[in-house]
């Protein structure tokens, strides 16, 4: 748990992720664009310091060792109603960038990401409006692997991370749906011309 400078004159903001590298890299890239950052590293953190300090901001990984950022979004708001979450994650899909949206996240980014896209989501459209609309889906169809992940990452949103019940679900086997899931989301190739 670390507090930077800078109190009088930055935005407060709150920075939750397990990475300990990568939350101290951002942590600073964001200090020294006029954020006053506090890292937490868990849930019972991250809840402790948004009462504490009542952040204006949110930048929230999707995986906290066995929790799911999506869970602590809407008690983030109970504490803070107005506060912007921006979430971030390794483990990119559709599914999950709509489910971040419907609790209350107001944008979702994929990693690896630099601190200036941090900075664009977090201010862009700052405001009191309510209707953030979800992600658009992609115009080309997608790849049979890509749906695949989707998929996936859509049904394990509905059993609220519960891979047990996921794999149950998909009718697959539990270590074959954890393999699945331990790789990145398939990237999309970029069509060639025959």
């Amino acid at each position: 748990m670390t507090e930077l400078p800078h109190a009088a004159t930055a935005r407060p903001l709150l920075l939750v992720d397990d990475d300990a590298t990568f939350l101290r890299v951002l942590a600073r890239a964001l200090d020294s664009r006029g954020f006053q950052v506090i890292t937490a590293t868990n849930f019972d953190e991250a809840r402790a310091l948004t009462r504490r300090h009542q952040p204006r901001y949110c930048v929230l990984d999707l995986k906290l060792g066995e929790e799911n950022g999506l869970r602590l979004i809407p008690e983030l708001h109970t504490l803070v109603p107005d506060l912007r979450v921006l979430l971030l994650t390794g483990y990119a899909s559709i599914a999950t960038a709509v489910e971040a949206i419907k609790r209350g996240a107001h944008d979702y980014l994929a990693k690896p990401v630099d601190a200036d896209a941090v900075v664009r989501a977090l201010l862009d459209g700052d405001s009191d409006s309510d209707d953030v609309d979800p992600p658009d889906a992609p115009e080309q169809p997608l790849a049979l692997r890509r749906l695949e992940w989707e998929h996936i990452q859509r049904v394990l949103t509905e059993c609220d991370g519960n891979i047990s019940e996921t794999a149950r679900r998909l009718g697959m086997h539990r270590r074959t749906l954890q393999r699945k899931l331990s790789k990145h989301p398939v990237r999309e190739r970029p069509d060639r011309d025959e």
